[in-house]
């Protein structure tokens, strides 16, 4: 028999969640968590315009962006180690709070330099930064997991984290260049420095995720892998040799880049572009992929019994301690998620790859299609783009995290692709002249109301566009976060989710080279017609997703609210 965990969720349970200390929290680590990168990777960019700073130089200091893109290499550092004294904080905010301490000292000590004359300084203290950002960004959303309950659920942290997130993209972005405008950007940079050093205070009282050992201390952790049925420790050290050395490759990898690009003579530099495009799968297959084989194999050894303690018990020596601590740190959280999936990894794998396909792969082009493809002005641009649609994105996360609540993860997740692909056709109505968008716009009296502020029927077409798909990358944002937090296991949840949230946009990095080459040979309409029914694909994928997980419930015994909803009694 079927039996349902939890009564229907409704307005109340939304409201529970949204009441509960833990959401407000989880709102200021996600402002937190993406202030320093809106400051660090976009506003700067127009500070160092200003101050004269050439191109070759600005393309050099681009590079801290890295720091985001590889952040799951040290995220089993950040997992399994403990910092002395601030290990009291607890497991993550041992890692959160300082971090945002010293963000916000970071940017106050920058707004003292001229970023002219003291470009080297600058450089290091922002590749500083980028760090500590990307560091806090994996303890945030391992955080955001270990704490999640019935009350504050997964569904609603992941999605007030994500409005936290947009809101300060606005207020790093937009705002701070308004507010550059009229009181420097030394001063600029001190306040939203201030604001940050305010969070790192106030989180200091965030609920505890839990206390944690050091990496170097013995402890029951480790007693655990000396159970009878554990595998062998030298089948462990095998396991462990294989995975460390193809992450110390990755590592080494864009170590090497990162010095040959801030040392070489301008001539000699390697293109940050192309090492992503290029070196970035690398990475990924060796961090991620031939790891997970790896992991599979020992799965396999462990179930078939060959290699593991006998019952009478294991070996008495722990002379390889060490190498068992490093173990549980990068090869365990790989072991626990592929035995605990089997083939159903593949799936996930597959949706992992293709959920944000639709709104990642056209990004890069989406300048040179408003303004060289439309013709719109750059303020034009900004406020359809930046103002309006950063207030539709956040509305589409609330609208997300409402139907989660009352319709389930799953539907809402499908739901989400399912728009995600449709709003591809918004723009292909664009580039054949916006025709239907207009119709919409005069429509719903969008036109008039836009007119009114001085706007034209043109801006108001372009407006609602980008309206339509903001909201529909909220609401998917909000199911997509919400479901990859949910399929991680609490006890490695940094690993997991750093390592399967850096495949989310490894499709739409590659393809955009391919992309662009078909825009030149088939135009912007054909490209968005091909982009929606490759968004068909990401519908599939989570209808199958969802069946899995139904199944996974029935044969436990117990469906879960979100999947129970909509489906017939059997």
């Amino acid at each position: 028999m079927v039996t349902t965990a939890a009564k229907r969720p409704g307005w109340r349970t939304l409201a529970r969640s949204l009441r509960n200390p833990k959401s407000g929290f989880m709102a200021l680590f996600g402002f937190a968590s993406g202030l320093p990168f809106a400051l660090f990777l976009g506003t700067l960019y127009a500070w160092f315009t200003e101050a004269e700073v050439d191109l070759e130089t600005m393309g050099v200091f681009s590079l801290i962006g890295l720091a985001y893109s590889f952040q799951f290499l040290w995220s089993p550092l950040v997992d399994k180690v403990d910092i002395p004294v601030l290990r009291r904080l607890g497991k993550r905010k041992q890692w959160i709070a300082p971090a945002q301490l010293l963000l916000g000292i970071i940017l106050m000590t920058m707004s003292l330099l001229d970023p002219r004359s003291a470009i080297g300084l600058f450089s290091l203290l922002a590749g500083i930064g980028a760090f500590a950002s990307a560091t806090q960004d994996i303890a945030i959303n391992a955080w955001r997991i270990d704490i999640a309950d019935e009350e504050a659920t997964i569904d609603i942290l992941s999605t007030v984290y994500q409005m936290g997130f947009r809101l300060s993209s606005l207020v790093g972005g937009a705002l701070g260049l308004i507010i550059a405008a009229r009181i420097g950007w030394p001063q600029t940079y001190v306040m939203l420095g201030m604001i940050l050093l305010a969070i790192g205070i106030v989180g200091l009282f965030a609920p505890d995720a839990g206390k944690f050992r050091t990496i170097i201390a013995a402890g029951d952790d480790i007693d655990e892998l000396y159970q009878p049925g554990e595998l062998l420790p030298n089948i462990r050290k095998w396991g462990l040799l294989a995975v460390g050395l193809l992450w110390a490759w990755a590592i080494g990898t864009v170590l090497v880049f990162m010095v040959r690009s801030m040392t070489a003579l301008p001539e000699d530099r390697p293109n940050p572009t192309e090492f992503t495009a290029t070196y970035g799968p690398l990475i990924v297959i060796a961090t991620i992929v031939l790891p997970a084989f790896v992991a599979a194999w020992l799965v396999k050894l462990r179930r078939e019994g060959r290699h593991v303690i006998p019952a009478g018990g294991g070996p008495e020596s722990r002379a390889g301690q060490v190498t068992d601590h490093f173990y549980r740190a990068l090869v365990l959280p790989l072991v626990e998620f592929v035995g605990r999936m089997g083939w159903s990894l593949v799936l996930i794998l597959a949706l992992v790859l293709t959920y944000r396909i639709c709104d990642s792969i056209w990004g890069t082009f989406a300048y040179p299609f408003y303004l060289g493809e439309l013709g719109y002005t750059n303020d034009e641009v900004a406020l359809a783009s930046k103002f309006f649609g950063i207030g539709a994105i956040i509305l589409g996360l609330a609208v997300g995290g409402w139907l989660i609540v009352v319709l389930g993860r799953m539907l809402t997740l499908t739901l989400g692709a399912a728009l995600s692909a449709a709003t591809n056709l918004l723009y292909a109505d664009l580039a054949v002249g916006g025709a239907t968008m207009s119709a919409v716009s005069n429509a719903i009296g969008f036109t008039w109301a836009v007119e009114q502020f001085g706007g034209s029927e043109r801006l108001a077409r372009l407006m609602i566009t980008i309206g339509g798909e903001n909201l529909a990358i909220g609401i998917a944002g909000a199911a997509y976060i919400a479901w990859l937090s949910s399929i991680v296991a609490k006890g490695y949840s940094a690993v997991q989710y750093a390592l399967l949230a850096s495949l989310t946009l490894l499709v739409g990095t590659l393809g955009r080279g391919a992309l662009g080459q078909m825009i030149e040979e088939r135009g912007y309409y054909f490209v968005f017609v091909f982009t929606a029914l490759i968004g068909v694909i990401a519908v599939v994928l989570c209808v199958l997703e969802w069946i899995r997980e139904i199944r996974q419930g029935r044969a436990s015994g117990v469906v879960a609210p979100e999947h129970a909803q909509g489906l017939p009694a059997e």
